[in-house]
Parts: C-alpha cells; sequence; structure tokens
C-alpha cells in the first residue's frame, strides 16, 4: 500500500523539502533565492511561496538551542584542553554561523512544506464551506 494520495504523489515530504529546498509542489531546488530567504514563487511551477505565513517563528529556537549545543561544546572543549582564545574563536565563529544558516533553511522550509502539505491559512479567515 502506498503512503501517498493521489493529490501529493510526486511532492516531496516534510524531511526532503527542509533540507534540500524543494518546492512543496513540484519538488524543485527553487525554495530559496538567498541564504535564508524565500524565492517570490517556484520558477518551475509557479507556485506562490509570499503567500504562505512561516515568519520568524524557527529563529527563536535555533538561537536557543544552537546557542546551548555551542556554549556546552565550548566549555567541554576549555575544560579538557584549555586551547587559547584564539582557536575558541577560529572555531566556534564560523561553526556557529553555519549552524544558524543551516538551521534557518531547515526550520523555514519544514514550516513551509507542513503549511503547504496541511493547507493551512490564516486564522480567523472564512472557509471554503462558508458560502
Amino acid at each position: 500500500m502506498s503512503d501517498q494520495s493521489p493529490e501529493t504523489k510526486g511532492q516531496p515530504g516534510i524531511a526532503s523539502a527542509a533540507l534540500f529546498g524543494l518546492c512543496p509542489e513540484c519538488g524543485s531546488r527553487t525554495l530559496f533565492t538567498g541564504l535564508a530567504q524565500f524565492a517570490p514563487r517556484c520558477r518551475v511551477c509557479g507556485l506562490d511561496f509570499s503567500s504562505f505565513n512561516v515568519g520568524d517563528g524557527p529563529a527563536a529556537f535555533l538561537t536557543l538551542i544552537i546557542g546551548a549545543l555551542i556554549v556546552g561544546l565550548a566549555l567541554w572543549l576549555e575544560v579538557a584542553v584549555h586551547p587559547p582564545f584564539w582557536v575558541h574563536v577560529i572555531l566556534w565563529v564560523p561553526i556557529t554561523t553555519l549552524a544558524v544558516i543551516w538551521g534557518l533553511r531547515a526550520g523555514k522550509g519544514a514550516l513551509l512544506a507542513a503549511e503547504y502539505q496541511r493547507r493551512a491559512g490564516e486564522a480567523g479567515g472564512r472557509d471554503i464551506s462558508d458560502k
């Protein structure tokens, strides 16, 4: 038995859309134009990404999670090895930057794909059946 209904056949899952920046409609790599900025629409199928309300939700969680991980690892390194300060700077600044950028892309991509798959809309909006 297939996990996909006829309506979702050929569309990427939330995890693959998030990790690879795939359009939730057609599966092409057109979700982002910059490091963590959505494209206005898909260049292949024309899906309007600006109609989705992802916002900055992932940013707060990522800041706390990545910050806690980096501080924990930096403290462990300091206690275990006692490296000079410049080793911390050269090691943790690029790791933190890459983790935040990758995390924002994955988080925003996952929220957009989930919103698309669940056909989520604005709260308080009229439903199609309310006519």
